[in-house]
């Protein structure tokens, strides 16, 4: 890493992926500036080799630097300084345009502050378009950086805007990669000070250059209330991950009650002044709150059998389990999630709140009503098959089942049995036999303890359509019981393209599939079929998802509560015995995640 004899003075290096447009005016404001100064220009396309990418680094006199494949942010500002030779290294997003004279207002302060070993500069706002309306309490929905108008030492530098000078990366070493959308920067910061043992050499680490301007965009598709709050959200997650990565360092790390508080603050403060701009705050804050509960995740207790199944290619274990704990105390059994999913007490009443606010969200960016508005269009009308089994005690929630897909415009026919002494796939059989798919388009297959939410059906098959998935499941809410956490609704994704789906509480079959997976194998509880399904989908390039936009409530008891797991763990296993099968950790992945259609 160290610089060359002929080293440019500066070395600007722009991390990008998937967003060329807003890359063109990145490079068209940085490159005349680069070629004044004869710095050199990088490209880190973090999202794979790309033609666009290259022709588009070419035309502004860059060198194109890709990815074999997404790393991480962090990941490209060290592949940038490794491909890089200046003295000092700039680092900018690519959703930024800098202002006129820039870069020759950093290598200025750099020649005038020989001690200085971090630079960063203002950083400016700037939604375009129609934002939503701020009642001017709240901060901008993006980072920003004012000190005023003079040079001043400054506590950080943010990536938007950062310059760095070669031997300080030299001592310090590589940008975390183990951090991503929060406490990067910082983290790094924090090092350079924690490495240097001449404490007034870093009395003033970072120089706040005041001529050193950038605007931190958000082009006006990007400045809508929507795409503003699931950024602020992915944010606060990250927010609160890097809290809980220092608390492990001793550090101290916010309660969830006090961030419950905050949550609720920005709620009433929305309401209140009447700020729809105030939702970012609300979303960031309800991103704090989701990870400080998905760290608070409660494992099965003991004697309690986790539940579930996984993607992946054939696995046999030795030693069986007991409750999902080998009876030798080995492993688990990998066809397993390792976790209850129950949701009670007063964990059921803060999820609930969570999706009442990720609900809340999407109704305010409008995101529910263009889907429903683009469901009544497409695709074309389909012929669904909708099976499953009916308990007396669970007839108020089947009416309502009913009720639901009977508002569809696709052609729907909904045949429920008796479950009777048998189990829940040989009555699917029976009823498979006595209603043949045929050439329907879906199956459908339900369970009678769940609750869908309004406008169901056609939201559904529109995303299942529009990505072309042939195994679908809508996503849990997060105060539904699921025991498997990829299942669980994420409010800032459309579908997650999965390798894995349920085999319930709603499982959507493709035409596609009916040859392979129909009749369904001669199983009374099914524990390890969804895994096995996750291996068939591998083999037939079968694509599976969980579509987020429509979550539903599974309001039953832990599975098995009506028979013996010991008894469908001992199915399961000899199942699987000669069949392959996706394990739990690789069930669990998330492919990709689509956040518009």
């Amino acid at each position: 890493m160290a610089s060359h004899p002929s080293a440019p003075p500066a070395s600007i290096v722009v991390p990008t992926r998937m967003r060329p447009d807003y890359l063109e005016v990145a490079l068209a404001s940085i490159a005349p500036q680069v070629t004044d100064a004869g710095a050199e220009l990088i490209v880190v396309d973090d999202a794979g080799p790309s033609e666009q990418g290259r022709v588009l680094a070419q035309r502004f006199g860059a060198r194109y630097e890709p990815h074999p494949r997404p790393l991480g942010l962090n990941v490209a500002r060290n592949t940038g300084v490794e491909c890089s030779t200046g003295e000092l290294v700039v680092f900018v997003d690519d959703d930024i345009e800098v202002c006129d004279g820039w870069l020759a207002a950093l290598l200025a302060a750099a020649r005038e502050h020989p001690d200085v070993e971090v630079f960063t500069g203002p950083i400016v706002p700037r939604l375009e378009g129609n934002p939503p309306r701020s009642c001017g309490r709240e901060g901008p929905p993006i980072t920003s950086l004012d000190l005023g108008r003079k040079d001043t030492p400054a506590r950080y530098a943010w990536g938007a805007n950062m310059a760095i000078r070669r031997r300080a990366l030299e001592r310090v070493g590589p940008f975390d990669v183990s951090l991503e959308h929060g406490g990067d920067e910082q983290e790094w910061q924090e090092r350079l000070r924690a490495t240097s043992g001449d404490h007034d050499r870093v009395s003033m680490p970072v120089l706040y250059v005041a001529r050193a301007a950038v605007h931190h965009r958000r082009s006006a598709s990007d400045a809508r209330l929507g795409p503003l709050c699931r950024g602020a959200r992915a944010r606060g997650r990250a927010a609160r991950r890097f809290d809980a990565w220092r608390g492990e360092a001793g550090g101290r790390v916010p309660g969830l009650l006090r961030e419950l508080r905050t949550l609720a603050g920005c709620l009433g403060h929305v309401v209140r002044r009447r700020c729809p701009a105030g939702l970012t705050m609300v979303a960031h804050s309800f991103g704090r709150v989701e990870e400080a509960l998905r760290a608070r995740r409660s494992v099965p207790a003991s004697g309690e059998a986790p539940i579930g199944a996984a993607n992946g290619g054939t696995s046999a274990t030795g030693a069986r389990a007991v409750g999902g704990i080998s009876s030798d105390g080995g492993p688990p059994d990998d066809f397993l999630s390792g976790e209850s999913g129950a949701v009670g007490g007063l964990d059921s009443v803060r999820r609930s709140a969570l999706d009442l606010g990720a609900d809340a969200l999407d109704v305010a960016s409008g995101r529910r009503l263009r889907l429903q508005l683009a469901a009544r269009r497409s695709p074309p009308t389909r012929r669904v098959l909708v099976l499953g089994l009916e308990r007396p005690e669970h007839g108020t929630l089947v009416k309502g089942v009913r009720a639901e897909l009977a508002r569809s415009r696709h052609e729907v026919e909904l045949c429920l049995a008796s479950p009777g002494d048998r189990g829940k796939f040989e009555n699917l059989n029976l009823l498979l036999a006595a209603h043949p798919p045929g050439d329907r388009d879906w199956l459908l297959v339900v369970d009678d303890d769940i609750v869908l939410p309004h406008g169901f059906l056609d939201r559904f098959l529109f995303l299942a359509d529009r990505f072309r998935l042939d195994l679908a499941q809508p996503a849990h809410r997060l105060a539904s019981h699921a025991a498997w956490r990829v299942t669980r609704r994420r409010p800032d994704s459309i579908v997650r393209e999965t390798s894995f789906v349920e085999i319930g509480p709603v499982t959507a079959f493709a035409r596609s599939t009916f040859s392979t997976l129909l009749p369904f194998p001669d199983l009374r509880m099914g524990w390890g079929l969804d895994v096995h399904w996750a291996a068939l989908a591998r083999e037939h390039g079968w694509r599976c998802g969980v579509i987020d936009a429509v979550p539903i409530r599974h309001r039953a008891a832990p599975a098995a509560s009506a028979y013996s797991r010991e008894q469908a763990l001992a199915e399961a296993r000899s199942f699987l015995e000669h069949r392959p099968y996706m394990s739990a950790s690789e069930a669990q992945r998330t492919l990709v995640t689509h956040r518009r259609w």
